[in-house]
């Protein structure tokens, strides 16, 4: 076994499904979180009708709990919208709102919380959505719960060496080597060197301004980046570059991500990018402004990659234990959230309309709606199975 950093192109794959299914073993949380499939196999079994059919608009695609949170734009304000966008189609919102409730039930489930919460965080989540879809170009949003007013203050506070020092383990600008970032071959060293010379990238990192003629943009280091779930088994590099213009100096991370293909299905007719990254980028800059402005479409070794510099600010929601009232009031705003992302691309009536749609069936009882709460519901006992297989298949011959 090669040393730990030293891994080529064609050892990677192997070490990276290994890791892959041991972050899905790690929790039922994490397996819903790392199984997007999972959930589509079961949508792509109901019979039509069974959900509602929203207007098709640009979707999450994979919109669970770890996938939203604080994210900063040009400027460096900061709102708390969609993080990952490698799943993102012109689909059907319902998708993005039945695999918000798996996520947020299975946080439940693994903060020992009764199942009566979950009745209540769902039917929040609807009023939150509603909500959202009401105002999406409004400032007035609800009252924000305690773990995404913790972890905003955080990122405000945050500047270039926490940046540093938490993916780099350092300030100094080198990128370490080690379990999380690998050696990289001659050949994309050279493709990574050419790419960085390109004007349409000087242009991004130079952000808002563009980038001037004498602005010198210089890649210091790169590396393989061993991150996230589903992502591993693609290309992924960490690229420290250093940016010189008008007498001053800075340095950026930047974080390159290969563009596959979803797994979420698009409307019917729906007018997409036939390129993943492109379309990547257009999904990201209709949910989430903040991000989508800071990324770019680009080829490297022959694959759509998507680029963007990475933001101190840019955290995600990481919750281990919810407390009952949290749950509730967390599932009410990430919702309002996802409402916002989508009611921006509607227009007043097909927001009117869709809305009063969502909120049919909840006058009774103030309860979530049958789809709502029958999809969650089956979809929490089917992924609760497949954690288990897959613990039994992965996790104890590892442990072994």
């Amino acid at each position: 076994m090669p040393k730990i950093g030293s891994y080529g192109p064609e050892e990677r794959a192997a070490v990276l499904e290994r890791q892959r299914t041991l972050k899905m073993a790690r929790s039922a949380h994490a397996f819903v979180r790392g199984n997007t499939l999972k959930f589509y196999e079961w949508l792509d079994g109901l019979a039509r009708g069974t959900l509602p059919e929203g207007p098709p608009v640009w979707i999450c695609g994979d919109c669970h709990l770890g996938n939203l949170g604080p994210l900063a734009d040009v400027d460096g304000r900061v709102d708390i919208q969609v993080r990952d966008l490698d799943q993102t189609v012109v689909g059907n919102p319902t998708h993005d709102l039945v695999r918000l409730g798996l996520s947020l039930a299975s946080a439940v489930r693994g903060s020992d919380l009764p199942g009566v919460v979950t009745a209540r965080m769902l039917e929040e989540m609807v009023r939150g959505y509603a909500q959202g879809l009401g105002a999406p170009r409004s400032n007035e949003e609800p009252p924000e719960p305690d773990v995404v007013r913790t972890v905003r203050r955080r990122a405000l506070g945050r500047h270039w060496k926490h940046l540093a020092r938490e993916r780099l383990k350092d300030v100094e600008p080198r990128i370490p080597l080690g379990r999380k970032f690998w050696a990289l071959d001659a050949a994309e060293r050279e493709a990574l060197d050419g790419l960085f010379r390109r004007d349409e990238v000087c242009g991004l990192l130079s952000a808002p301004d563009g980038c001037g003629e004498e602005a010198d943009v210089r890649l210091i280091d790169a590396a393989y980046w061993m991150k996230g779930c589903s992502s591993l088994g693609f290309l992924r590099y960490a690229a420290l570059v250093r940016i010189e213009e008008d007498g001053k100096r800075r340095l950026a991370l930047v974080d390159l991500k290969e563009a596959v293909e979803p797994a979420a299905p698009a409307a019917p007719s729906a007018e997409m990018p036939s390129d993943a990254a492109k379309r990547v980028v257009a999904g990201a800059r209709a949910l989430s402004p903040n991000l989508g402005e800071r990324m770019l479409p680009v080829r490297l070794l022959d694959k759509p990659v998507v680029m963007r510099e990475l933001a101190p600010q840019d955290l995600k929601l990481d919750v281990d234990q919810f407390t009952r009232e949290e749950a509730v009031r967390a599932a009410h705003y990430l919702a309002y959230v996802v409402g916002k992302a989508h009611g921006r691309q509607m227009d007043e009536a097909a927001r009117s309309n869709w809305r009063a749609e969502v909120m049919r069936g909840t006058a009774v009882g103030e309860q979530a709606p049958t789809w709502l709460w029958s999809s969650v519901v089956e979809l929490a006992g089917r992924h609760e199975v497949g954690y288990l297989q897959h613990c039994r298949h992965y996790a104890i011959p590892e442990a072994a």
